[in-house]
């Protein structure tokens, strides 16, 4: 019989809406759409909106963010995702922009991983290295959309079996990803998974902003950015981390303060 091997959840804020919050009145919607056609299936999407004008557009293909609406301070609003605005964009050049990405987010040194004593040879799509899960990752599948609910917070479940040996990784695969927005302008991603032999897993969005508004035209350069950590991973030519932690202090990547 087949043990199955639960691996714990993940929970995400994307912080970026926190300035946003205001006070608690209504619940947030969720509504459903349609992203085009994949192989003569429909690519469905769920557009998730509260009182306070913050709305952002989740598509099955990829399980993606494919835009977040946010209003500023004198009440526009913008989209400040990266994304295309049709699907035939995300299957001409793929970017991950928004997707989520697995089985493994970022790269695995020479594309191969040892387990339990076994060797697994993985998809080599980034040189000699397996990134984001290989050529045919979790971004570039069709999910389900397994569930919608509109309430105190509205939220969307997308689900996918990743069989056994897909991309070469050990085990067939259960996955759910819940994106949820709440009234006080929390955007959540909650990531579950369920294994029938031990592997490897590590989830993430791949969502890349522009505060100013995707089509601003403006450039991070005049953005103000703020991380809170004292040091960071170099990596070699090939983008492997080397294991290192490095100090920020007095490098480029110190952003302790806003900067």
């Amino acid at each position: 019989m087949r043990r199955a091997h639960p691996l714990r959840a993940a929970v995400a804020l994307l912080p970026v809406l926190a300035a946003l919050a205001g006070p608690s009145a209504q619940a947030a919607e969720a509504r459903r759409e349609t992203f085009g056609m994949l192989d003569h299936k429909p690519v469905e999407a769920v557009v998730l909106s509260n009182a306070h004008g913050l709305r952002v557009r989740l598509i099955a293909y990829g399980a993606a963010i494919q835009s977040l609406e946010v209003p500023d301070r004198a009440g526009v609003p913008a989209d400040v995702v990266l994304a295309y605005p049709d699907l035939a964009g995300y299957l001409r050049k793929p970017q991950y922009f928004g997707a989520t990405v697995g089985r493994y987010a970022n790269r695995i040194a020479g594309a191969r991983i040892e387990l339990d004593g076994r060797s697994y040879r993985l998809d080599a799509n980034d040189g000699g290295n397996s990134l984001h899960g290989g050529g045919r990752g979790f971004d570039k599948v069709l999910w389900a959309l397994s569930s919608v609910r509109s309430g105190p917070d509205a939220a969307a479940t997308f689900s996918y079996v990743s069989a056994d040996g897909e991309e070469g990784y050990p085990g067939e695969l259960r996955v759910r990803v819940t994106y949820s927005l709440d009234d006080q302008d929390a955007l959540t991603i909650r990531y579950e998974a369920t294994t029938s032999k031990p592997t490897v897993l590590n989830l993430s969005n791949h969502s890349l902003f522009n505060m100013a508004g995707a089509a601003s035209g403006r450039d991070v350069l005049g953005q103000r950015l703020m991380i809170a950590a004292d040091a960071y991973t170099p990596v070699d030519a090939a983008l492997i981390p080397t294991g290192e932690l490095r100090a920020v202090a007095g490098g480029p990547f110190d952003f302790r303060t806003p900067t």
